[in-house]
């Protein structure tokens, strides 16, 4: 089976099970930064669409902090569909999931304009397609003012960390088409889709938290 046609990767690790419900070695260790961030820029009542949302932890966290917004689950993995399917079930705010690939033409056909568009951990191990259709999308469908909101690895030059150099090559071995992304692409994408970094934050673990922001 080549690269181009293996089935999508949705975890690099393990993860625990409660019935329906999956848990994240990575988003218990990440989920307190994310949940930090988005608490305090979010606006209020904000509608949140989060691309390949994994576990459901990121939404469910995000919600508990701020039970004001309403935040939408999308994942194409059967399993995550149902983790997430759960907690949208036990927490108001969480919207029941919906099946989407970003990297498929036409992905925003039909999904409601959005404040924020989230995506944690994901284009690390997706195709560079995922990218550029999660950038076109967000330029369609958030709001003037909203932002995208980008988090996990990426090469910065001579400051990028020996970790991630590693964690790059690792990528590359399991699929050429993978691969820790230099901020400096990502950003000239996103700011070709009309939404310009405005935030650049430090996370745990060499990670970056970056807001690009459409103008209002």
């Amino acid at each position: 089976m080549t690269p181009e046609n293996q089935p999508p990767t949705v975890a690099l690790e393990d993860r625990m099970r409660d019935a329906a419900k999956l848990y994240s070695p990575s988003a218990a260790r990440n989920r307190e930064p994310v949940r930090a961030v988005l608490a305090e820029r979010l606006r209020d009542n904000a509608r949140v669409l989060e691309i390949g949302s994994g576990t459901g932890e990121h939404g469910e966290a995000c919600c508990a902090a701020r039970p004001d917004i309403a935040w939408q689950f999308t994942e194409i993995d059967p399993e995550s569909l149902a983790s997430c399917a759960a907690r949208a079930a036990e927490m108001d705010g969480l919207l029941p999931p919906l099946r989407l690939d970003a990297g498929s033409p036409g992905w925003v056909d039909g999904i409601e304009p959005v404040d924020a568009l989230v995506c944690l951990n994901v284009i690390h191990i997706a195709p560079w397609p995922v990218a550029e259709g999660l950038a076109s999308g967000a330029a369609r469908l958030v709001n003037p003012g909203g932002f995208v909101f980008l988090y996990g690895p990426f090469l910065d030059g001579e400051r990028t960390a020996p970790s991630n150099l590693a964690f790059d090559a690792s990528l590359r071995q399991r699929n050429p088409a993978w691969g820790v992304r230099p901020i400096g692409t990502v950003t000239d994408l996103f700011t070709k889709n009309g939404l310009a970094l405005d935030e650049r934050i430090e996370v745990p673990a060499n990670n970056l938290a970056l807001i690009f922001r459409r103008a209002a």
